[in-house]
């Protein structure tokens, strides 16, 4: 888009000549100008032209434009009755002109006086509720948003029966509270005291949901509240969390999982407008890792609905500080308009409690509002009084409208306090005495809102009955024997086996069916003019599947991989930077017409064609946010192959958090499955320590109880079977492979049909040239293989065998056991890598092989190394020559 330079001479001209044709076609700030202009050239003679129909206006625009600066939303500080930049005096203006009647241009009263203007945007824009859109470029939304604000002068009229309801929720939230304290002494339980009203505040956006015919709001949030929203949010049996407080042997709590304020739920909830499915997503303590998630659970059900994004909706709840301070959220943020990411539209509560645990917001953020991250969207934000839950739920009211309408991000702010420290053993005077003097000193939102009924008319018995009714349910519910819970939110899972096995699974395709597969993925319609190094490309693989060639690159393989199942049936998502093509220009998913830019995607029509879908997506520059997304889809669709790749493997760096808290531990955890597969470009060839490791060593180090599956095939049909394998198995677990970057097309580094069509994953491949009288067996995995192979045939090594590992974990010790067997007792057994000793395989599979041979195997390999590489291509050479030489030097 061209930038207009709006200060030029000749662009104010085609303004006002616009103008004067038609008024509504400009700008309203241009408006204004022109109005105040033309008032001054009809009075040029005059010594007072009348200047104030135009200062009116802009009194106008700067309430909507700042009015939420001075807006009385904050429970800790006495409202402000002077606003200075909002005097009428700011615009020339005068108390004698209160009682004059002005004509207005865009205000919801034609005319009115200036007293009737002032207090109209008063209660509008600076009551109980900020508002910030006038940032918001499209002047649709913003007109939308003035409208609805001015015309109920952000008040909901709210029913007597919602008043109450309105009052109940409060009252569960805050005797619920008063009742983890009493009862449980002591207990961590991350309160919501401060900040009740939040309660209230979901249960309408919920309700409002269903009255929209949504079938699913998704939910993530940290742990502060979290209890409370499960208690009172999902009505989550109280019993059941009680005996977790408890920590009763009797329940079989204690030990399973994470703590109680770290998990997830689900339920159904029913209002009079209609039902609607909620769940939680579980989190850790990383507080907005979850975000990304959250989206990618919700788009996986959007996905699998007609009109879906309108049917799901994202709901999350943040902290201050954390929203402020954590990158993922602007990643996550950043993710909400993308075409493979997207979720129509995200709704964001932000607690702000005014501290993170005990750091000021002055040490925190360099910006006004914790919230001014989501302008890089053109959000709408609200900021609300926390102590009012009427304005929450008109806030509420017109942010869920505003997601409907225009398929967009938007924030609320809840602007509160904490009424203990971060947890309930903390000590807030210790570092914000004056703070926590306020807070001390000051009342329940649950009783503010009581007196403001009482004031309305409401009995004080009726309100007593509803008090005394939640602290009985309280108290009968910690007698309650705990409810069986049913796992509404795993039905999907039901027919996945819980136990990983090494039963093998026959993953091999009919030879027909992938010719006839290779057919359609390198055919290319007659309008479509591809790139001619494509056209051949697509020619090369055509043949060498057609005529059963021994020359099926890995690329090939991948692609009648993905063919093989979405052919039958299997849905396929591939997501990552530049996936599409292929960081290393081997897969070509997606091709484009070079004279029109056209998309075409074979692997896309064979899906549709069989009911399902294969998606290939370039995401953004992210690997946290888009890594989490790609998890939580997965989470969704166990019947589904959901894909991550890394440019370069290390660049799965950036997302460490989404691996260690949610892919490697969110099954011991939480008990949430996932057959996330992740592609780790890794290899060594002299291009410097950056993208040679895609650290193996890590994701070994995160192994145990088989929760997830390190491969290294060497074969595209290696390839292609463990592909197969991910969905094809009983059971789910991440699968990480470490995919190579030369071996794409090196010449040794191919497959038959034959082998595509039968057969299976092996996960350890014996040298079938092994020697009768062999001295040395080298263990290995990966690209290394092919040099050692080759030093072999050069140096006329026939007393030594190659065994290749091509599943580093779980190890099949068994069939490791059987293929080394028939070796010598004397044989040596060395395990040869070519990254330095820290890392790679070789400190997981050291004890093992130690166990499995009976003596210390011998290492091969560069040196322990605080960096992955050298950076000296030369160098690098030297030491991959020396490994060589040792795997085969005769001692």
């Amino acid at each position: 888009m061209s930038v207009i330079d709006s200060t030029s001479p000749q662009w104010i001209e085609s303004q006002y000549q616009l103008y004067k044709t038609d008024p509504q076609q400009v700008p309203e700030e241009w408006r204004s100008f022109f109005q105040g202009f033309e008032l001054g050239m009809e009075n040029r003679d005059s010594l007072a032209p009348d200047h104030k129909p135009a200062a009116v206006q802009s009194l106008i625009r700067r309430y909507r434009d700042i009015g939420h600066i001075y807006a009385c939303v904050d429970p800790l500080t006495p409202c402000s009755l002077e606003h200075p930049l909002l005097q009428i005096s700011e615009f020339g203006l005068e108390e004698s002109d209160l009682n004059r009647t002005f004509a207005t241009d865009n205000f919801i009263l034609p005319q009115a006086t200036l007293k009737e203007i002032v207090d109209i945007l008063k209660q509008t824009y600076c009551s109980s509720l900020g508002m910030e859109f006038m940032h918001i470029p499209i002047p649709e939304e913003r007109k939308w948003l003035q409208e609805k604000a001015e015309e109920a002068r952000n008040r909901s009229a709210l029913s007597r029966e919602k008043k109450l309801a309105t009052m109940k929720m409060l009252l569960k939230a805050s005797k619920f509270e008063s009742f983890l304290h009493r009862k449980f002494v002591g207990q961590k339980r991350f309160s919501l005291e401060g900040a009740e009203s939040v309660i209230p505040l979901l249960d309408h956006l919920i309700e409002t949901a269903a009255s929209m015919n949504m079938k699913h709001v998704v939910i993530g949030m940290a742990h502060r509240g979290r209890l409370n929203v499960l208690a009172n949010i999902f009505e989550k049996p109280l019993e059941n969390m009680f005996a977790e407080f408890a920590d009763n042997e009797r329940y079989k709590i204690v030990g399973e999982g994470d703590v109680k304020y770290h998990k997830g739920y689900s339920t159904d909830r029913c209002f009079t407008s209609g039902c609607i499915h909620v769940s939680l997503a579980s989190n850790p303590s990383h507080l907005e890792a979850v975000n990304p998630v959250v989206e990618g659970k919700c788009r996986a059900r959007q996905d699998r609905m007609d009109n879906g994004e309108y049917n799901a909706m994202p709901l999350l709840i943040h902290g201050d500080a954390a929203f402020a301070g954590q990158g993922i959220v602007a990643e996550t943020l950043n993710l909400s308009q993308l075409a493979g990411y997207k979720t129509g539209g995200t709704l964001h509560v932000v607690i702000n409690n005014q501290i993170g645990f005990t750091t000021l917001p002055v040490d925190a953020r360099s910006t006004c509002y914790p919230t001014d991250i989501a302008k890089m969207l053109m959000s709408p934000i609200f900021h609300v009084h926390g102590d009012d839950p009427e304005a929450l739920i008109q806030a509420a009211t017109m942010a869920i409208e505003f997601r409907q309408k225009f398929r967009k991000d938007v924030v609320i702010e809840v602007i509160c306090y904490r009424r203990y420290g971060h947890n309930e053993g903390d000590e807030p005077f210790f570092t914000q005495p004056l703070m926590y003097e306020k807070i001390k000193n000051h009342p329940l939102t649950a009783d503010i809102y009581k007196n403001q009924l009482l004031f309305e008319g409401f009995q004080e018995a009726e309100l007593q009955k509803i008090a005394d009714d939640i602290d009985a349910a309280l108290e009968e519910a910690l007698n309650r024997e705990i409810c069986p819970l049913h796992e509404i939110f795993l039905k999907q899972w039901s027919h996945i086996d819980r136990e990983f096995s090494f039963k093998r699974v026959e993953t091999g395709v009919a030879e027909t069916t992938l010719q006839g597969l290779s057919e359609t993925l390198t055919s290319i319609p007659a309008d479509f003019t591809p790139h001619r190094k494509i056209a051949t490309l697509l020619k090369k693989r055509r043949t060498v599947v057609a005529e059963k060639e021994q020359a099926i690159d890995w690329g090939t393989a991948e692609a009648l991989a993905f063919a093989s199942l979405v052919n039958e049936g299997t849905s396929i998502r591939l997501s990552g930077q530049d996936s599409r093509r292929g960081t290393f220009n081997h897969r070509h998913a997606t091709l484009y017409d070079i004279k029109t830019g056209r998309e075409y995607t074979a692997l896309a029509d064979i899906a549709r064609s069989a009911g399902c879908r294969f998606d290939a997506f370039n995401s953004m520059l992210s690997e946290a946010a888009v890594l989490g997304f790609d998890y939580g889809y997965s989470v969704e669709t166990p019947d589904d192959l959901t894909i991550w790749e890394a440019q370069f493997g290390d660049f799965a760096n950036g997302a460490q958090v989404i691996i260690d808290q949610f892919i490697a531990s969110s099954l011991a955890k939480w008990d949430r499955p996932t057959g996330l597969a992740m592609f780790l470009p890794h290899g060594y060839e002299g291009q410097g320590p950056e993208h040679s490791s895609a650290r193996i060593e890590r994701y070994l180090q995160l192994c145990a109880d088989n929760n997830m599956q390190v491969v290294n095939p060497s074969t595209p049909a290696q390839f292609f079977h463990v592909l197969r394998r991910q969905v094809r198995t009983a059971y789910r677990r991440p699968l990480i492979v470490a995919t190579p970057k030369a071996l794409l097309r090196h010449p040794a580094c191919v497959s038959s049909l034959a082998e595509l069509s039968s057969g299976h994953f092996r996960e350890i491949l014996p040298d079938d040239l092994a020697p009768t009288d062999c001295r040395r067996v080298l263990l290995c995995s990966g690209k290394i293989y092919y040099e050692l192979l080759n030093q072999r045939s050069e140096g006329g090594h026939n007393d030594v065998a190659i065994v290749r590992i091509e599943q580093l974990y779980p190890l099949h010790t068994e069939l490791l056991q059987e293929i080394l067997a028939p070796y010598r007792n004397d044989v040596e057994y060395y395990w040869v890598q070519e990254e330095p000793g820290n890392g790679g395989g070789w400190d997981h599979l050291r004890p093992l092989l130690r166990e499995l041979i009976g003596k210390e195997p011998v290492y091969v390999g560069r040196k322990r190394s605080a960096s992955t590489a050298v950076g000296s291509h030369r160098i690098h050479k030297i030491e991959q020559q020396q490994i060589l030489e040792k795997a085969f030097a005769t001692l």
